[in-house]
């Protein structure tokens, strides 16, 4: 795919959504962080009914690390896998307390050092909570890169490193968020919306069905 295609691609998903957010319910890194942890392996959907009720109650690592695993486990069982999820956010907010003053950090070492925090989940945080030029590739912008062109690539730091590269400046810190979305409700993985795709016309997925 050309740079020309890549920059009208962007441009209409700009366009039509000037603001993306994640879908994620959040107020601050912390939650933010907490809610991607949960996030593996579920839908925003069920992690977002789960936080509604956790959050009120205990959103800063103190609080959370006060209820501990049994008592965390309460508000995320109706999450997959919350027993390993909950101790994990434990664990994490007890290094938060004692390394960094209750603070998230700003750093992909530091993030990537907090259990349940790998690569994807550290980039959710840098390039949402605060605004750093980070590529979170999950299944639906893996999906997205390779099938439409944008960023082809054979496993996931393949195609983060491809799209860093070849998204226009301009849409780059927002580019997690239109590809994610679009994935989401559009190029589903078992029969991709074409007909009502706004780059249809652009995407390579489209070109190589109408040629076979």
């Amino acid at each position: 795919m050309n740079a020309a295609k890549r920059l009208e691609i962007f441009r209409r998903l700009h366009e039509d959504n000037p603001e993306p957010k994640t879908e994620l319910a959040y107020s601050t890194p912390f939650e933010l962080l907490v809610a991607v942890t949960l996030s593996a392996q579920a839908t925003d959907v069920s992690v977002n009914k789960a936080t509604a009720k956790l959050f009120p109650v205990a959103n800063t690592p103190e609080a959370i690390y006060a209820l501990g695993v049994d008592g965390l486990s309460a508000y995320i069982k109706t999450i997959g896998l919350y027993n390993s999820k909950a101790k994990n956010v434990i664990e994490a907010c007890r290094i938060l307390i004692e390394k960094h003053g209750s603070q998230v950090p700003d750093n992909r070492e530091d993030l990537e050092a907090l259990p349940g925090v790998g690569r994807k989940t550290a980039n959710v945080v840098l390039n949402t909570a605060f605004r750093q030029l980070a590529m979170a590739v999950d299944t639906h912008i893996f999906r997205v890169s390779n099938r439409t062109g944008i960023a082809p690539g054979k496993n996931v730091v393949e195609v983060e490193k491809k799209l860093l590269k070849f998204v226009p400046k301009d849409y780059l810190l927002d580019a997690h968020h239109w590809l994610i979305l679009h994935g989401r409700y559009v190029c589903v993985a078992r029969k991709p919306r074409c007909g009502s795709c706004r780059i249809e016309d652009l995407c390579e997925y489209r070109e190589k069905t109408s040629n076979d």
